[in-house]
């Protein structure tokens, strides 16, 4: 059992350090336990006394200072179990305080990488880890250790009852290892298997609206229901095999206080202990291994929460924290890239292959290409959301995945091709969750076009969007998202198909803001599939396999692809592109 418990060490230095920082409390709680152990000899002792010296001499008064003495006692008892609890719970907000939102921001990190799904439940996971560690089932482990010394006290009555005590023990130990040996197995798979199905059910309620237009939801249920049952399948598996060995562990717990009645009587007929040891012994025996039922009832939690710790460390040691980078002075918005190379990991195929290109402060340029060609890919690396497998992103020459994100994020805007707004209000989300002020938020919607629809709302801009902005239409949620992007008036803007959601309204006040932020000397980068915006930027980059097929002005390359030497391929699905102009 002990070295089950020891595997819940963590391999991460930082919830080590973080338990570390607990250990006062749970030093608190130790000493409280100690204490609480210490007076449930009360009631044993008060028994001796009462059958081998009150009955044996009368004494009224030694019965009523043995009954003062023993409530005493277990008045505080009374009080120390609570307190104990509620500094165990201290540990739970104390490690929620340390680690929550580290875990929250590896979750954030690893969320744009490939193969994200594993850690998806990490929180949960550290919440179910933080839940055992204040609840009844460490308790257990606090008691544990005087198990050893109420045994050494029942050897001390006579030597059968504690033989009959460390057999007990043993018989209950070994249950208690085969519960988990045949239960590990079962319990893992089942895990991984409700992983999977809240994955799929995260996946089903956000694509709810396909499901229902295209007729899926039964393949889809049938789908969830296949994983759903292998899960209850080896959770009851699980179960039963638990509940068997709970049933042995039950037979063997009540035959064993039986037992030591049994043996008190046999040794009291003999004349070999007194009645009072008798029944003291027997008391004892069922507070010994107590500590020891109470573990084997917690043990299932226990290995989850032992799981639990193994996936958020997995987690934590996946991304580890960045390293905190000295504050950068403002960037006037220069942005280079170093023969840029980029595989998803896991994967040994290059989606960038050697891009580089510079754009000055205040330039505009427009990335164009076929499906699969890399632009959003180069968005995500020019933002610095993922680090290139060799070369470098640059913004003003500092490396833009190692610039503080925090810091980085004051002087850029982005809005990605799949567009995410948070629950709550619009004017939480465009300041991008900041206490900002009300001004900048107004400036940054007007200069997305918004403003004047933002008015039209119910409460304006503190109207509740709902989850996703549910509320809200396509076109609308995307102009909430750029004038998030333009919070802040942004030094760099990376926009990756800023039109795919606007009418031609929408498209004229986008072009008007594009063309104010250049005279502004806002940096931008445009991802487009729709060429109409192309007539705002100064240059364009055309992107092929994740190659640069052309990067040159507009005027220079829109005549190139408008020509018969090279075929307009990176319009493809789309309307011709524009004549030159200027």
């Amino acid at each position: 059992m002990m070295q089950s418990l020891n595997r819940m060490q963590p391999k991460s230095p930082e919830m080590k350090r973080a338990l570390k920082l607990c250990m006062p409390y749970i030093g608190a709680a130790a000493l409280f336990s100690g204490a609480i152990n210490l007076l449930f000899l009360a009631p044993s002792l008060y028994m001796l006394q009462v059958y081998d010296r009150v009955l044996s001499s009368g004494s009224g008064w030694t019965l009523v200072m043995l009954t003062v003495a023993v409530a005493l006692a277990l008045l505080v008892m009374a009080v120390l179990d609570p307190l104990r609890a509620r500094v165990l719970i201290r540990v739970g907000i104390k490690l929620d305080n340390l680690m929550a939102k580290r875990v929250l921001s590896a979750l954030v990190e690893r969320g744009v990488t490939a193969g994200s799904d594993r850690y998806r439940e990490a929180l949960r996971d550290f919440d179910n880890f933080r839940q055992v560690m204040t609840g009844t089932g460490i308790h257990a482990i606090f008691d544990l250790p005087w198990v050893p010394i109420y045994m050494a006290v029942m050897f001390l009555l006579h030597p059968w009852f504690g033989v009959l005590a460390v057999g007990a023990a043993l018989v209950l130990g070994l249950l208690a290892i085969a519960n988990e040996l045949a239960t590990k197995k079962a319990l893992q798979v089942a895990n991984s298997y409700a992983v999977r199905t809240y994955g799929f059910t995260d996946a089903t309620l956000r694509n709810a609206e396909v499901v229902q237009a295209m007729g899926m939801l039964p393949g889809v249920t049938k789908r969830w229901a296949r994983d759903r049952e292998a899960m209850m399948g080896y959770q009851a598996a699980a179960s039963d095999r638990a509940a068997d060995l709970g049933g042995a562990i039950k037979f063997a717990r009540m035959f064993v206080q039986s037992a030591a009645l049994g043996m008190g009587a046999w040794l009291t007929v003999q004349q070999s202990v007194t009645a009072g040891v008798m029944f003291a012994a027997t008391i004892l025996l069922g507070r010994a291994l107590a500590p020891v039922e109470q573990a084997v009832g917690a043990w299932k939690g226990l290995i989850l929460a032992r799981q639990s710790l193994t996936r958020v460390t997995d987690l934590l040691t996946a991304v580890p924290p960045r390293e905190v980078a000295m504050q950068l002075p403002a960037p006037q918005g220069r942005v280079g890239l170093e023969r840029v190379v980029y595989a998803p990991p896991g994967t040994e195929k290059a989606i960038i292959k050697g891009v580089s290109f510079d754009l000055a402060a205040g330039e505009s340029l427009g990335v164009i290409g076929p499906s699969a060609a890399g632009k959003s890919t180069l968005a995500r690396l020019i933002v610095g959301v993922w680090r290139p497998n060799s070369g470098a992103v640059r913004l003003d020459g500092a490396d833009v995945f190692t610039w503080d994100r925090a810091d980085f994020g004051r002087y850029v805007g982005y809005l990605p091709q799949d567009i995410e707004l948070f629950a709550g209000t619009i004017r939480e989300n465009i300041a991008r969750f900041s206490d900002a002020d009300p001004d900048q938020i107004v400036e940054a919607a007007k200069r997305a076009g918004v403003h004047d629809m933002i008015l039209r709302l119910p409460q304006a801009y503190d109207t509740e969007i709902g989850q996703g902005g549910e509320v809200l239409s396509g076109g609308q949620r995307q102009r909430i998202a750029l004038a998030r992007a333009l919070f802040g008036n942004p030094r760099l803007l990376v926009l990756d198909e800023p039109n795919a959601n606007l009418d031609s309204e929408g498209e004229m006040a986008l072009n008007q803001t594009l063309m104010d932020l250049k005279q502004a000397g806002t940096t931008i980068v445009i991802i487009a599939h729709r060429p109409s915006v192309l007539n705002v930027v100064d240059r364009v980059l055309v992107m092929r396999d994740g190659l640069v097929e052309m990067f040159g002005p507009r005027a220079e390359v829109i005549a190139k692809l408008t020509s018969n030497v090279v075929r307009p391929a990176a319009f493809a699905g789309s309307p011709q592109p524009p004549a030159p102009q200027g």
